[in-house]
């Protein structure tokens, strides 16, 4: 299989890459705090990137890159002196370097990333010492061309303990005009001596209108339902179109509807959705429908506690005023979705059937609403 041909483990299904995308939306803090330090001439040569899962951090370091090498550094005796500072990051679709990166070609660009096993045919776990030992030979070849050379390590969390030292390694001694950018969701399981060689740049979740702008950016077909979208998501774009991909808001509307049911709990609904979890093939929605059910009782949660939530499926107000009325059934709710996280994660570690799974979480939930429904 040729590289081009290759799966790649930073691309969210159903989105362009994010060399492709044309738009970042929502993270004008970020891109200015980068611009005021590019054109302060406090440029730190590693920055973390960091932020929740899908909210736009790789296409943050893929247009921080593109600026960059089409911005190289000022011969300080060029006669000339030196250009007047950027007024924003964006450069022309139709620069050489956007070309060569769209492209895949730009010589002075390393993505550091899990690599794709093709007999597996699947993602490797990790980001071993083997690949950040790759940096070596793009950094010698790359000095030869001049200017700047970049380093996009997507997602840093995937380094084992090897590859992170290594890593550290060039972080303690970049070479000159070397900059690379860490993409991070959890910072805080990296090495501190890696956190505290970078500078911070940190992605923000989206709400509804910004992500329909965003969603819109990558040709997703959204309809009225950007709201309920940015509720069940997070904030998170990546999220929001895995949700699209999977069917994500009828799951969302099918939990709803049997949760209206309860404490009289319609057995045939709790039926129906544990054969859904347990369709062939579907594995992908099963994990889905999980993730949904832990975001169902958070918002039960935040319901008791008084906390404003946009509806997101027909009849949802109303299911949480009713089952979640006040302070003590919020507690309740709370309480009962730590138990389920740890049964879900429990019960895909032994493989236990989906549908079991399924409907001992929805007779756990039944228990609670017969304790707190107003």
């Amino acid at each position: 299989m040729s590289d081009e041909a290759l799966p790649t483990s930073d691309q969210i299904d159903g989105a362009p890459h994010p060399r492709e995308t044309a738009t970042l939306v929502g993270q004008t803090t970020a891109e200015d705090n980068f611009l005021e330090a590019f054109n302060g001439d406090r440029l730190h040569h590693a920055w973390m990137i960091t932020g929740p899962r899908g909210v736009g951090k790789a296409t943050l370091a893929w247009k921080l890159a593109k600026f960059l090498l089409a911005h190289p550094p000022v011969d300080p005796n060029d006669m000339f002196g030196a250009p007047p500072p950027p007024a924003t990051l964006e450069i022309d679709a139709h620069h050489p370097i956007a070309t060569r990166m769209t492209a895949g070609s730009e010589p002075g660009l390393f993505v550091l990333k899990r690599p794709y096993d093709a007999d597996k045919k699947k993602f490797k776990q990790q980001i071993t010492v083997d690949e950040v030992r790759k940096l070596k030979g793009f950094f010698s070849l790359s000095a030869t061309e001049g200017g700047r050379r970049i380093v996009i390590v997507d997602a840093a969390d995937d380094m084992n303990v090897s590859a992170a030292n290594a890593l550290l390694k060039v972080l303690e001694e970049p070479p000159a005009d070397a900059l690379l950018f860490l993409i991070s969701h959890q910072p805080s399981r990296l090495l501190p001596t890696i956190r505290s060689r970078c500078r911070e740049l940190r992605c923000v979740t989206l709400d509804a209108e910004p992500m329909s702008a965003a969603l819109a950016a990558t040709g997703a077909e959204v309809g009225s339902h950007s709201s309920a979208l940015a509720e069940l998501s997070g904030g998170s774009v990546g999220e929001a179109l895995r949700m699209l991909n999977l069917g994500g808001l009828d799951v969302y509307a099918d939990l709803v509807a049997l949760a209206a049911s309860l404490p009289k709990l319609d057995r045939t609904l709790m039926v129906q959705l544990g054969e859904k979890a347990a369709a062939r093939g579907q594995d992908a929605r099963y994990e889905l429908m999980l993730r949904l059910v832990d975001v169902l009782l958070l918002r039960l949660a935040r319901a008791g506690l008084g906390q404003p939530l946009t509806e997101a499926a027909p009849g949802e107000l109303a299911m949480l005023a009713r089952l979640s009325p006040d302070e003590n059934a919020a507690r309740a709710w709370a309480s009962v979705s730590a138990n389920i996280s740890a049964r879900a994660q429990h019960g895909r570690a032994v493989n236990l059937d989906p549908s079991a799974l399924v409907i001992d979480m929805v007779l756990a939930m039944n228990e609670v609403a017969a304790k707190t429904a107003a």
